[in-house]
């Protein structure tokens, strides 16, 4: 019955809606964090090489993204955030989510092993796997540590791109996966502070639901403390530098004193005044992570003139 959700709409999918089916906002963080391990790893790659992989690794997130929509309908349609998505929506049915997340992921992990390596397309392969099965699947619907521990699939591309050039893993690359493994928690219980309701309609146990906003609000400092080390200790690495160290001193600074701002508020206050600090948190979050990333990138450049690096 949920297959013709479209026809019940009476409502054709257009091209855009099977974009969308992709997350292409979640797709673009995964296309930069894996383009960001892949230029600054100690391998030269070839452009087209380069070119394909992050393609490959492209279409392996937006496979995710499909794949989750398809197992997520049911709750997707619960949600405001989420109710206009294309299959809540009709113009999508779940059968098509399901074959074209399917087909784009068997096609991404066998391109990007022949085009790079098999370490590499396995490695996406292992990260579809931990987004569709351990997170969405499992953890999503049965622990308020649901973020924390599937935060681990949007933390794997950075490390995707870093085998993509070297054929294995590294202190680098496990301390970008770290960084954004530690960011996500915090980032997503911001979200969830000022999305009222949603999650508990929907039955997912996030924090906010079971174990109330006031404690999310600590475990929001808690965690943007632990971020900071491993920032820092990236930015010591041979991938970072000077600019690279400022930025996270900068960044993290800033990232805490939004953190202590929260976890000093109460519900009636942030009510009263629309949840101001708490979106501009979740704002600034999606900013920390990228400029991050954008000063690795700013190191490798200056790097050949003799200004980057250590």
């Amino acid at each position: 019955m949920s297959d013709l959700s479209a026809i019940d709409h009476g409502q054709e999918a257009g091209f855009g809606d099977f974009v969308q089916l992709l997350k292409p906002r979640v797709m673009s963080l995964v296309v930069f964090t894996a383009m960001v391990g892949l230029i600054v790893a100690p391998v030269h790659v070839h452009p087209f090489v380069a070119f394909t992989a992050i393609l490959f690794i492209a279409l392996g997130g937006g496979a995710s993204g499909a794949l989750n929509m398809w197992y997520d309908a049911d709750i997707d349609r619960v949600m405001r955030r989420t109710a206009s998505r294309p299959i809540p929506s009709g113009k999508v049915s779940e059968g098509e989510a399901l074959g074209l997340g399917l087909a784009l992921s068997g096609l991404s992990c066998l391109m990007l092993g022949l085009a790079s390596n098999w370490f590499a397309g396995a490695f996406l392969g292992f990260t579809i796997f931990f987004y569709v099965v351990v997170y969405t699947m499992w953890l999503k619907r049965s622990t308020p540590q649901n973020i924390v521990i599937g935060g681990a699939a949007g933390a794997f591309p950075p490390m995707i791109g870093w085998a993509v050039a070297t054929g294995g893993v590294s202190v680098e690359s496990l301390l970008m996966f770290a960084l954004i493994f530690m960011w996500t928690p915090p980032h997503f219980w911001a979200l969830a502070l000022f999305m009222k309701d949603d999650y508990s309609k929907a039955g997912v146990p996030m924090l906010t639901v079971t174990h109330g906003r006031k404690a999310t609000r600590r475990h929001i400092l808690v965690y943007t403390l632990l971020l900071a080390p491993f920032a820092l200790a990236l930015a010591l690495t041979s991938v970072g530098g000077p600019v690279t160290l400022v930025a996270a001193l900068v960044l993290n600074l800033m990232f805490i004193r939004g953190a202590i701002r929260i976890a000093r508020r109460d519900e009636d206050q942030a009510e009263m005044d629309g949840y101001k600090a708490e979106k501009a948190f979740f704002r600034f979050s999606l900013a920390y992570l990228f400029l991050h990333f954008g000063a690795l990138l700013v190191e490798a450049s200056l790097v050949p003139f003799g200004l980057g690096g250590w």
